[in-house]
């Protein structure tokens, strides 16, 4: 099959209103993810317990009645939502929208932004299945295992300390991408103040976190503590323990649940 007929074929599938319709449902479930992962942040700040991170947001789904199913209903609208960014990996922009055959720099960097994204989301239905059939696991736990791991051998911790930065890039990237506003561009509207504000904050905040994870994977790595390579939940405990941290956990909450609204905005006016 030609590079031209798969872009054909993958303009079909595409053009299907409810194809797009399950892909905009992973935005609101991850807003919904989101916003629990703050509330547990701000559980946290006044002395509770709970895992800051996505399997903490999976764990209280499964806990309520009903959950399950909505734990399933996710991983559809994941596994959706992953399949939508493979499309856009494949043609090299959106998928519904007029596109140039742009094969150069900024072309490969789009699909490569799209197959990343990809990962993620497959990734995210993967966690939601497990949760669903009652053998979810933290995150952390698993993180900080598979770091021990490695640390055990020196190419490990190299690799250990690419991850960090690789991790720190991509937190980057979302501290810029929301401070210079260039969220915008992923939607159909122009953004009114409640929006744009939404998306500036919880741009930023979800970066600074990410950073702060991958900082502690290299830290982890450095010092052969695999307990501080546990993703986000780490990062944000991290933050308890600084002067001050009650008031940096409840800005870190405030902070991913204006993400999460923002979401809430990409699923109903992101460009696909």
């Amino acid at each position: 099959m030609t590079r031209n007929q798969v872009t054909q074929a993958v303009d079909r599938v595409t053009d299907s209103d409810w194809f797009e319709r399950a892909a905009r449902a992973g935005y609101v479930v991850t807003g919904l993810l989101h916003l629990l992962i703050a509330y547990i942040i701000a559980q946290l700040a006044f002395g509770d317990s709970g895992n800051a991170d996505q399997s903490g947001a999976l764990a209280v789904f499964a806990k309520e009645p009903g959950g399950r199913v909505a734990l399933w209903i996710a991983v559809v609208a994941f596994v959706a939502l992953a399949l939508w960014r493979l499309a856009e990996a494949i043609v090299g922009g959106k998928a519904n929208e007029q596109r140039s055959d742009d094969d150069g720099l900024s072309g490969w960097f789009d699909r490569g932004k799209a197959l990343s994204l990809c990962v993620v989301y497959f990734a995210f239905a993967w966690s939601a299945a497990t949760f669903a059939l009652g053998s979810g696991k933290s995150s952390g736990r698993q993180n900080a295992g598979m770091s021990a791991r490695l640390m055990e051998h020196t190419g490990g911790r190299v690799a250990l300390v690419v991850v960090g930065l690789v991790i720190i890039a991509v937190g980057g990237y979302f501290v810029y991408k929301g401070v210079t506003r260039n969220f915008l561009d992923d939607l159909r509207t122009g953004g009114g103040k409640l929006v744009t504000t939404t998306g500036v904050i919880g741009y930023a905040a979800k970066g600074l976190v990410l950073a702060g994870a991958g900082i502690l994977v290299i830290v982890a790595a450095v010092r052969s503590d695999p307990s501080k390579a546990a993703g986000v939940d780490a990062a944000v405990k991290t933050l308890a323990g600084l002067p001050a941290g009650q008031i940096l956990l409840i800005l870190a909450a405030l902070g991913l649940a204006a993400y999460g609204i923002y979401c809430f905005v990409m699923a109903r006016w992101s460009r696909m």
